[in-house]
């Protein structure tokens, strides 16, 4: 159960409604997760799902490599919404099962090409550190110039603030999904 209502079409003021609209007939096609609480803020969902649009589909960042980012993210954050979510995303976008698998249990993933590693490392460091270390930034700086740095620590940063806000209010898993992992708020209840 969430810990907050998440507005439904039927209940929304004409604000709330056009923002939805937005998002439904977008790349999106549907609003799930955050959108659902951040809707409470007319404004704020309209710039949250702008700038999430952005850096999910409009950066130098080929799929692949945004949502290695991303699931790194989420299990950092210990997100399980965002965890399913990109889990799904992520083998849409051809994410081998067996990196989808060390990802999870936040091991160094076997087989990953030179970039899947890169991205990998820099997710992992600055979720870890709150920075990247100098030779980690130089060569990812080096393979990918300086927008992608620049998308990709966005990036990261994004959805870190997606996975609190799915952890704070407890947005739910679709019906019949089993979490991969506990909300930490839930771990001492294990």
């Amino acid at each position: 159960m969430p810990r907050i209502s998440l507005p439904s079409p039927d209940i929304m003021d004409a604000a709330q409604r056009a923002v939805y609209d937005k998002i439904v007939s977008g790349p999106r096609g549907k609003i799930q997760g955050p959108l659902r609480a951040v809707l409470h803020n007319a404004e704020l969902a309209d710039r949250w799902q702008a700038f999430g649009a952005l850096l999910r589909y409009g950066t130098s960042l080929p799929p692949r490599l945004s949502e290695i980012a991303i699931l790194v993210t989420g299990r950092a954050c210990r997100s399980p919404f965002e965890w399913y979510a990109h889990r799904i995303e992520g083998e849409k976008a051809g994410i081998e099962p067996s990196i989808i698998d060390a990802l999870l249990a936040q091991t160094e993933p076997p087989g990953m090409s030179q970039d899947d590693a890169l991205v990998w490392r820099y997710a992992v460091e600055l979720n870890r550190d709150k920075s990247v270390s100098n030779a980690t930034y130089a060569a990812v700086l080096q393979r990918f110039g300086e927008r992608t740095v620049v998308e990709l620590t966005a990036l990261i940063g994004y959805y870190t603030m997606v996975a609190m806000t799915l952890n704070c209010h407890e947005i739910p898993l679709p019906e019949g999904v089993q979490p991969a992992f506990p909300l930490p708020q839930h771990e001492a209840l294990r």
